[in-house]
């Protein structure tokens, strides 16, 4: 399979060097040249096929030309030691819970396969990678956890000052070695931009850099694997996903899965006061915006990356898009009741932004949803207590970090400042 800028279809790359450089030198992101049809290998999948197994054979379909099978299946057993686990809300919906890896959110599936599978491509070489990531909370621990000592790559960080929860930063900025936090004097959209312009920098050449973002495809090709798990569990069931949207890279995983033959009805993009996508799918235009902060915090993103892919999917055309995703925005009150409401009423505890999810799937019209739970509510102690009355319990990964020492360093929310740093770190 080979990959294209939606920028420049012609400029086509292998996914590892696609993978590898991030974005493209346009400033496009990388997308599959080839839909292939998959409804065969899918309809071969059953509730007793473990997540490891299913992501053994679609690394083979997908990246068979470049990763050998036996290679495959090492390769998914090395990066998923951890797995998605489903449980009924009630007759209306299912949770995916997608927050049992080492970090505790989701993007742990996407994290630790571009972990490992740089690792992979890079043994037996003197090739070293930087990986430039900015983000909004769950992104960053994620990325820390997964490449902490892993050999030849160095990681560098970014995160919104003050913008992320306590523990969010912990896991992201205690770990040291390879793993380097950048405090950043701004909102995510400021790291983002950051990160966009050093690799459109020719200045930074001389500096191997690649992202860990939604924007690298060896995060983003990964998170369509659960949407596979889920679906193999959920037969006889709709298979409509309420996704809780930030950057989009959740969402545009699960379309590419649908694409490929996924039996999947239709998706609900759930998100707060950051509505841009939602905004679209209803007047047709787009209009990215200066993020606002919220009590769900990694969604707050107002200029989402990944919307270019969508874009690309669809042709452009947004009544294509229209048939397949429903935008809902939920704002902070009603994700604080939701919260407790489930708290209460079910006996169980989500993050924030679970919860603009369920409360956006409670006020459907679909039989039948399965809502992706993001991140333990655990990482997010302080909103949890506040909606609810108590603290969240706390898994191990959490208490581990808890009283560690921050390790970061603050940096203006000015590229040219940015590649100052790196250039100091890494020439």
């Amino acid at each position: 399979m080979k990959f294209a800028s939606t920028r420049n279809a012609d400029y086509k790359l292998s996914f590892k060097d696609a993978m590898f450089q991030g974005l493209s030198p346009d400033g496009g992101l990388f997308y599959p040249l080839e839909t292939p049809d998959l409804k065969s290998v899918f309809d071969g999948f059953d509730k007793n096929s473990s997540f490891q197994s299913i992501a053994a054979s679609m690394i083979q379909n997908l990246l068979g030309e470049e990763i050998p099978s036996a290679d495959a299946v090492k390769l998914a057993e090395r990066a998923f030691p951890f797995s998605p686990e489903i449980r009924d809300l009630n007759e209306k919906i299912s949770i995916l819970e997608l927050y049992h890896g080492p970090s505790s959110a989701f993007k742990d599936f996407g994290a630790s396969f571009l972990a490992s599978t740089m690792e992979y491509f890079l043994k037996g070489s003197d090739h070293k990678a930087v990986i430039l990531t900015a983000t909004s909370g769950d992104t960053g621990s994620a990325v820390a956890r997964a490449f902490y000592n892993k050999n030849n790559i160095d990681v560098v960080i970014l995160y919104p000052s003050g913008r992320v929860s306590p523990l969010q930063e912990k896991q992201m900025t205690t770990l040291g070695k390879n793993i380097h936090a950048l405090e950043v004097e701004g909102s995510f959209d400021d790291c983002q931009r950051m990160v966009k312009d050093s690799f459109t920098d020719s200045e930074l050449d001389s500096i191997n850099l690649s992202s860990a973002n939604s924007i690298n495809l060896g995060r983003l090709i990964p998170q369509s694997f659960y949407y596979v798990w889920a679906e193999s569990r959920l037969r006889g069931k709709d298979t409509t996903f309420c996704v809780p949207s930030g950057n989009f890279g959740n969402l545009t995983a699960g379309l590419y899965a649908k694409s490929w033959g996924l039996d999947i009805d239709h998706f609900i993009a759930a998100t707060n006061r950051n509505d841009v996508v939602p905004s679209y799918l209803e007047s047709s235009v787009y209009e990215p915006r200066a993020s606002v902060q919220t009590y769900s915090n990694a969604m707050d993103v107002g200029a989402p990356s990944n919307f270019e892919r969508m874009l690309q999917l669809y042709n452009n055309d947004v009544e294509a898009m229209r048939k397949d995703i429903r935008g809902v925005m939920v704002d902070d009150n009603e994700t604080m009741k939701t919260m407790a409401m489930i708290g209460r009423d079910y006996n169980y505890e989500v993050c924030p932004h679970t919860a603009v999810g369920i409360k956006a799937a409670m006020d459907s019209n679909e039989k039948h949803l399965t809502v992706l739970s993001t991140a333990h509510p655990g990482k997010f102690t302080e909103v949890y207590e506040k909606a609810v009355g108590a603290k969240p319990v706390l898994p191990d990964s959490l208490i581990a970090v808890k009283d560690l020492e921050k390790k970061s360093s603050k940096i203006s929310n000015s590229s040219n400042n940015l590649k100052k740093t790196l250039l100091t770190m890494f020439s």
